[in-house]
């Protein structure tokens, strides 16, 4: 490797670092913003939460490349040209493309790396996140009584506390209902003051209640009697139990999730595909092989009479049904609408089936053009911030922030504009997908050209000096 290759790629890397880890990180504050709802509240061990964060994490890798190749792009020539660097090169006789080929070279391998991230380790970190994010979703919230409120997250049982202590555990003016028996509020507990205690795995909650009475009704063992007993008694120490085994994630089983399209790998995807397409035939053939049955075309051999030269006046089928008896031509109605409702029938239905199908086809070609769409936004970004950089000649993460946000977001908003229109079919699957490639491309390869011909249509010291000259 060339020492001016060594260089520019040891420049590259430090920024390219810095940016990866930087849009990570407010990647997965975006989306710990959107789901805190379902986060917060349920006890989760910092383990599990540090689980579903290098989950989440993963699945934002593909995105975050894309974005960190473009700023880390203009960065690294921005700082060159700042420098005089670019200038330099150029006086020795190195063109700019020639001092851009180990970044683009880099670029390369970060988008090979990318696709293969996307093919191989995507599809587990999405299976392992949406298997633990569903958990977490269903996790009942943990025990949090407070002063004055009924909380009844424990099933069969709603517990109220006048006042309780700084550290929660000591509670004053309880009442509990207990409806568990499922006859209404039949058992009522009263208790002045109370102890809330957990076992070491909190599987149980004991409530130690003091200075208490309780108060039950018994159903008539007799269906035909309506009268109820009363059950009072006092109490000076009463411990009740509750079960919060429903309150412990429990891990459900992955295979559930497994054959979900973010799941699966490129050959799975294809695999996946053909089967959509055979079944899609499969249909066809069973809507033909239904239909023929009501279509009775007879063929007869060759007629061997002698044809009269006597013309006969032509037929229609109207004027053979009028000559045919009343009973004779309603049955030949009323079987006429029932071939056709019943054909109407499994038609509607089989179009709606291969609608299903359609749809399906598009969800499994928009996950495997994805795959590809990310790794090459790393080439294309690059042929955007590279000559961006060397043409606004400033490092650091000023302007080229700014660049940088400017043009992710026409990525960003374009893919998924191209994705929904895709959807919709309203674009094909192949056009919506790789639409921002379309926009980003010609963008890139015209700041190319301007960058060498040492154009300085973006520059901010250019800029300047216009707005200066003018005064």
């Amino acid at each position: 490797m060339k020492r001016l290759d060594r260089l520019v790629i040891t420049q590259f890397i430090g920024p390219f670092i810095l940016t990866f880890c930087i849009a990570l990180f407010v990647l997965v504050m975006q989306f710990l913003w959107k789901y805190v709802d379902d986060l917060v509240g349920k006890g989760i061990s910092p383990w599990v939460l540090a689980e579903l964060l290098f989950y989440a994490s993963s699945r934002f890798v593909p995105l975050a490349l894309p974005l960190a190749v473009l700023l880390a792009s203009i960065m690294t020539m921005g700082s060159f040209g700042e420098h005089l660097e670019i200038t330099a090169t150029k006086a020795a006789g190195i063109s700019l493309l020639r001092f851009m080929r180990p970044l683009f070279f880099t670029s390369v391998v970060i988008g090979i790396s990318a696709l293969f991230f996307s093919n191989y380790l995507l599809p587990l970190t999405n299976l392992k996140f949406s298997s633990l994010l569903y958990d977490i979703r269903h996790l009942k919230p943990s025990v949090a009584l407070k002063p004055g409120i009924f909380y009844s997250g424990i099933e069969g049982y709603a517990i109220r506390a006048e006042n309780k202590s700084e550290d929660g555990d000591n509670l004053y003016g309880i009442t509990v209902f207990d409806h568990s028996s499922g006859q209404g509020s039949d058992h009522v507990i009263v208790a002045k003051e109370g102890k809330i205690i957990q076992d070491e795995e909190k599987l149980v909650l004991t409530l130690s209640l003091k200075n208490g009475k309780q108060y039950k009704e018994i159903a008539p063992k007799s269906a035909d009697s309506n009268s109820y007993q009363m059950y009072r008694s006092a109490f000076s120490t009463y411990e009740k139990r509750f079960d919060l085994s429903q309150f412990k994630l429990s891990r459900t089983d992955e295979n559930y999730f497994r054959d979900l399209k973010q799941m699966l790998s490129l050959g799975q995807l294809v695999e996946q595909k053909d089967t959509v397409e055979i079944e899609r035939k499969n249909l066809k053939t069973q809507l033909r092989d239904y239909m023929k049955p009501y279509f009775n075309f007879y063929k007869f051999g060759l007629d061997t009479l002698k044809h009269s030269t006597t013309s006969v006046q032509n037929s229609t089928f109207d004027d053979l049904v009028k000559k045919q008896p009343k009973q004779v031509r309603e049955a030949i109605l009323e079987s006429a609408i029932g071939n056709a409702r019943s054909i109407k029938n499994y038609t509607t239905v089989t179009i709606s089936q291969l609608r299903a199908k359609d749809r399906s086809t598009n969800e499994i070609m928009i996950e495997i053009y994805r795959k590809f769409t990310l790794s090459v936004a790393c080439v294309v970004l690059f042929f955007v911030g590279a000559p961006l950089g060397s043409i606004i000649r400033k490092g650091g993460l000023g302007w080229p922030l700014f660049y940088a946000v400017l043009f992710f977001i026409l990525y960003h908003v374009s893919s998924m504009i191209g994705e929904k229109l895709g959807e919709r079919e309203i674009l094909t699957i192949f056009t919506g997908m790789w639409l921002s490639t379309f926009i980003l491309l010609p963008i890139g390869l015209f700041l190319t050209l301007k960058a060498t011909g040492d154009s300085r249509i973006l520059s901010v010291d250019f800029y300047k000096k216009i707005f200066r000259f003018k005064k």
